[in-house]
Parts: C-alpha cells; structure tokens; sequence
C-alpha cells in the first residue's frame, strides 16, 4: 500500500514539472488516500499486536 502511494506522488511530481497540473492533483489526492488507508491499516495491525501482512 505504501509502495503505491509512493508511485502517485512520483507520478504527481512528474507531472507537476511537466506543467500537467490537473494530473498531478489527482495523483497527489491518491497519494494522499493510499497513504491514509497504509496509516490506518498500520494502526489497526500494532494495536491488535499481529504483525502485518506483506
């Protein structure tokens, strides 16, 4: 999950140099969610003591 978010935001950076400011909103918005949902699932897995799934 984590590795995803990291994609969109490259993607986002890319795009945002390339002067595609529409993109690179929506790729950041999706970084920001996947990054979100990572966080979560990252909480949920160290308060329930498991160790999280690859």
């Amino acid at each position: 999950m984590l590795h995803y978010a990291v994609v969109f935001l490259v993607i986002a950076i890319i795009a945002a140099i390339l002067g595609f400011g529409g993109i690179a909103a929506g790729a950041v918005g999706i970084a920001k969610v996947l990054f979100l949902v990572f966080l979560v699932l990252a909480i949920v897995a160290f308060v329930s003591g498991r160790s999280p799934s690859v």
